[in-house]
């Protein structure tokens, strides 16, 4: 566009972003393409429960003494499986809330739930008081019901079969073996999450920010006018017309990257992801555009 305006002798200082304007502006050109994946919506963290705000805490044991240990404290994160661990001479509150404090409350942050059986070591005063303390909530499993606390049963059985494995005939060094059978669990694929719990914990941050960071940025409002890429539309090969409807305006705006539109007859609306609508300049932008080009200059001055 811009070379033809050129060739008939005009010429203005912004006549390149003129055109690029214009051309934007474009109703056809603007119906033409696909949905792209930088068009995508940051990642947001919507479920109910995330990784690292519930966990399930359990004893198992007595075992046969092994540096003087004959217990073992496991702390199950449900989300993503995660296990902390640690071989313990006895199964004292304190002992409990000593783990609590130096291995999940500082590493993890607090979460905001914790689950139980309701044996003494959990049920007591100096427990009840770390919890209220960092505002934390007990859940108390059901008596004789061991699918209300089955996350932390189903780890437990897979710590022991690790270690079943790897222990001397006399079994009695299990807890020098207990970071080898963790280390083991947490890089060991889990069929129900799809990954295993180190990945599961680690990598969803770093996957987040990678995936953050290639797409373009795209802000929405209330009033706008987009377009919305409607992929259920079956066309016939061949045919020239495009998936691209509209324009609709834009009602509301939600922070996870939904965006509610009004319907074409206005009369209702309905919620699409922020990835398939794209802000449409429209004809009015157009004719204002036209309208600026109007009052330009003539030729571009000569030296003669």
């Amino acid at each position: 566009m811009a070379a033809k305006v050129l060739e008939c002798g005009y010429y203005w200082l912004s006549i390149y972003h003129d055109s690029n304007q214009m051309v934007k502006a474009c109703d056809q050109f603007q119906r033409q393409g696909s949905i792209s994946k930088r068009h995508e919506r940051p990642i947001h963290f919507v479920m109910e429960i995330e990784i690292f705000d519930v966990w399930g805490i359990d004893f198992m044991g007595t075992f046969v003494s092994s540096c003087g240990m004959i217990y073992v404290l496991v702390v199950v994160d449900y989300v993503s499986k995660w296990v902390e661990a640690i071989a313990l001479p006895n199964n004292e509150a304190r002992s409990v809330t000593a783990f609590l404090k130096k291995n999940i409350f500082t590493r993890f942050g607090t979460p905001r739930a914790i689950l139980s059986d309701g044996g003494s070591h959990f049920c007591n005063k100096a427990f009840t008081g770390l919890l209220e303390k960092y505002g934390v909530k007990h859940k108390v499993a059901t008596p004789y019901h061991l699918q209300s606390c089955g996350q932390v049963e189903v780890s437990n059985w897979e710590i022991k079969s690790i270690l079943a494995k790897t222990v001397n005939a006399n079994r009695t060094d299990w807890s020098r073996k207990l970071d080898d059978a963790l280390r083991a669990y947490h890089t060991a694929y889990k069929t129900p999450i799809g990954t295993s719990p180190y990945r599961a914990a680690v990598y969803k941050e770093r996957m987040m920010f990678v995936h953050d960071k290639k797409i373009l940025k795209r802000e929405f409002k209330s009033g706008d006018l987009v377009l919305f890429f409607n992929s259920r539309l079956k066309l016939f090969p061949g045919k020239l017309k495009s998936k691209w409807s509209g324009p609709f305006k834009v009602v509301n705006v939600s922070p996870f990257g939904v965006v509610e539109l009004a319907s074409e007859d206005g009369l209702g609306t309905f919620k699409v992801n922020g990835q398939r609508v794209k802000h449409y300049l429209g004809t009015d932008g157009e004719k204002h555009l036209v309208e600026q080009l109007a009052l330009k200059d003539g030729p571009c001055p000569t030296n003669e």
